[in-house]
């Protein structure tokens, strides 16, 4: 299942490509939300992204949004798949994925989601006019990156972080021109734990989901999530971790 849309990078729009992609090389039956309401700043509405009950048998949440007010109907699925191990792939925004008041019984799940779930909670990052350099975090590569050079650009400004013991970075990045403190940080990483497997990445801006690197590696994290044989090779078998 996809849960995307947010205000500003028009997830919406730009993950539709990877989830046909995923729904032809991985033979995936495709489950693709957007909230009636995409706007979020400054007025945070409420919205909803419809029936959820798909989740209760979903092998995979991909998540691009942010700063979401669902129902309670629709954050009951959600929570019950973190709860019961679903793996996760979120990218960008999905670390702040809701917005709840003070007082509301998911309120815990403005940080939570990004730090019990994702691996690293929202912090900061280094300033929209900056891009990122991208490498390899690991010169053996993890399973992941098969396909990917060991190097590239992107123009999402990147993240700051603060993973979560058991994260293991794959992707580290470099700001570029940084309107502030200049803070190299993981830009992709995996975390394995009570068999979910979770996969964040910062990567996310418009331009970057025109770049074939990034739908590689979105496809090969879904792949590894799943626990489905990598493309003209064994299977991402439990024995392979992060």
């Amino acid at each position: 299942m996809f849960l995307v849309g947010e205000g500003e990078y028009e997830s919406d729009r730009t993950m539709l490509p990877v989830a046909d992609r995923m729904q032809a090389e991985l033979g995936a039956e495709v489950v693709y939300r957007t909230p009636d309401v995409l706007e979020d700043m400054p007025d945070f509405p409420e919205q909803s992204y419809g029936d959820l009950s798909a989740l209760a048998d979903a092998d995979l949440l991909v998540v691009y949004t942010r700063w979401r007010q669902l129902p309670d109907e629709e954050m009951r699925h959600i929570a019950e798949f973190c709860e019961r191990g679903g793996s996760v792939l979120g990218l960008r925004t999905s670390n702040h994925a809701f917005h709840y008041p003070e007082g509301s019984r998911w309120e815990e799940w403005n940080d939570r989601f990004g730090r019990e779930t994702l691996g690293s909670p929202w912090i900061s990052h280094h300033g929209h006019s900056s891009s990122t350099d991208v490498r390899w975090a690991d010169d053996g590569g993890h399973p992941i990156l098969s396909g990917l050079p060991r190097s590239f650009h992107l123009r999402s400004w990147l993240y700051r972080t603060d993973l979560s013991e058991g994260c293991t970075p794959i992707l580290w990045g470099e700001p570029v021109d940084p309107e502030n403190e200049s803070t190299p940080s993981a830009v992709a990483w995996t975390w394995e734990r009570e068999g979910r497997r979770t996969v964040y990445t910062n990567m996310g801006h418009p331009s970057d989901l025109r770049q074939s690197i990034v739908h590689d590696f979105l496809v090969n994290a879904a792949r590894w999530c799943m626990r489905l044989p990598e493309a003209g090779h064994g299977p991402f078998g439990a024995e392979q971790s992060g």
